[in-house]
């Protein structure tokens, strides 16, 4: 069914890819992000905002009136800016986007989150409870940026728990690991600056994100399965999307131990391709399943 999505942060890494993929899907996607894109997909009605305008963005959304809202606009990597612009920007526009979603009369709300938030690479130091991570697992963020993709979560509890279980408004959260774009398949450079074979040649880079990723395509279609089905969902409910395997190419269960040793016992269980990260509970609530890996989309042989 045809539906009216407004997708904000459409021209960035990943909101190239949800676009385009709503746009496929035959979707009217209205994509808002500061900057417009190179490479335009035809049929979307790209629109210039700046989302820290809570007055702005609630006039452009009313006047759009979407059914549905993707929110991906933030600034996207931590240490990008300094620690408190990072996190007033990013905790700003969450807001902003949320109130001007349920303003505006849309009844799915969809933020971005981000598995940074559980705390792995923490210079002092980190273990958690067990491996692999699920949605169970307490965040325990260490820098801006992971503060402010859970304070992004816990807005869209807020949200939640404000209108209640009865109301026709839900929210979803939802978490992606690290992002690969189909040109980074083919050797273009990843946003940490390696390209994905180093990323597999070198183990200690993929390390500090626990060898976690997702295709971007694969958001795409955890979107647009998500946007279908959200009565299957809770309202508030925080879902990890990565990949089924993990970005390395001997089991975690030999490589986490050699890099954090004080992971060893907790990595036993990662055998053969295991990722460090669960997507059983988007499995079980809406169906959705990745149907891409870095061993069959990567171009270059490692």
């Amino acid at each position: 069914m045809r539906e009216k999505v407004i997708i904000t942060g459409g021209s960035g890494r990943l909101g190239r890819s949800v676009v385009d993929g709503f746009a496929a899907a035959g979707h009217e996607v209205i994509s808002l992000d500061r900057g417009l894109p190179e490479e335009p997909v035809a049929g979307v009605d790209y629109r210039s905002i700046d989302l820290q305008d809570a007055e702005a963005t609630q006039t452009l959304f009313k006047e759009i009136n979407p059914q549905a809202v993707v929110s991906l606009a933030a600034m996207a990597v931590p240490f990008m800016a300094p620690e408190e612009v990072l996190l007033q920007t990013n905790a700003t526009i969450a807001h902003n986007v949320t109130s001007a979603a349920v303003e505006s009369g849309a009844t799915r709300v969809v933020l971005a989150s981000s598995p940074s938030i559980m705390g792995y690479g923490s210079p002092g130091g980190w273990v958690p409870e067990k491996l692999p991570l699920d949605e169970n697992e307490t965040p325990r963020p260490w820098h801006a940026y992971g503060l402010s993709k859970f304070v992004a979560e816990q807005i869209a509890a807020m949200f939640a728990a404000k209108l209640g279980p009865e109301s026709p408004v839900k929210f979803v959260s939802f978490r992606p690991c690290f992002v690969i774009a189909k040109e980074e398949w083919e050797g273009a450079l990843t946003q940490q600056g390696h390209t994905v074979a180093e990323r597999l040649a070198d183990p200690t880079l993929s390390a500090p994100a626990l060898f976690n990723y997702v295709d971007a395509r694969d958001v795409s279609d955890f979107l647009l399965l998500l946007i279908q089905r959200f009565d299957r969902v809770n309202s508030g409910d925080v879902f990890f999307v990565g990949a089924q395997d993990a970005m390395a190419t001997r089991p975690l269960a030999e490589i986490i131990p050699e890099i954090y040793p004080e992971l060893a016992e907790l990595a036993q269980e990662l055998t053969g391709q295991s990722p460090a990260f669960s997507i059983q509970k988007a499995r079980e609530v809406i169906g959705w399943e990745p149907k891409r890996s870095w061993r069959t989309e990567l171009k270059i042989k490692v």
